[in-house]
C-alpha cells in the first residue's frame, strides 16, 4: 500500500497492525521514544497561544516521527479514543478527522454489500 505524505489520510486507510509476540509480552508503549522526552510537548498547557501549540505540536510529531511504535500508539489513541495531546504523530484534531474518514468508509463499505439494498440499516428494517 502506498502512503501519502498526509499522516491524516494515511491513519484513515492504514488497517490496525496485528499484534506480535513482543507486543504480548510487552506494552507497545515500553518501547515509545516518548517516554524518554517531557509529556508537556505532547499535551497542551492550558491557555497556550496558537503559535506555541502549533510550534509544541510539530516538535511533538518530530518526536513520534522517529518512533519504532508510531503506528500502534496512533491506534490506541484512535480506539480508545484518547481526547488530547499528540498520540502516534496526530493531534485530538487531526484524530477526529481519521475517525470521521473511517467511520464514512465503514457506512460505504456495508452499503456496497451485495443483496442488502440501502445498507444495514434497511436490511434491519428500519
Amino acid at each position: 500500500m502506498l502512503l501519502s505524505h498526509d499522516p491524516v489520510q494515511d491513519a484513515a486507510v492504514v488497517p490496525p497492525r496485528r499484534l506480535t509476540a513482543r507486543d504480548e509480552s510487552d506494552p507497545w508503549h515500553a518501547e515509545a521514544v516518548c517516554r524518554r522526552d517531557e509529556a508537556g510537548l505532547f499535551f497542551a498547557p492550558s491557555k497556550e497561544p496558537t503559535a506555541a501549540r502549533l510550534a509544541r505540536e510539530e516538535a511533538a510529531k518530530r518526536v513520534c516521527a522517529r518512533c519504532p511504535v508510531m503506528i500502534e500508539c496512533r491506534e490506541h489513541a484512535l480506539v480508545q479514543p484518547e481526547p488530547y495531546g499528540v498520540w502516534g504523530g496526530l493531534t485530538a484534531a487531526e484524530r477526529r478527522v481519521v475517525l470521521s474518514r473511517r467511520r464514512r468508509r465503514a457506512r460505504v463499505a456495508a452499503q456496497s454489500v451485495p443483496g442488502v439494498v440501502g445498507g444495514p440499516a434497511q436490511a434491519l428494517g428500519a
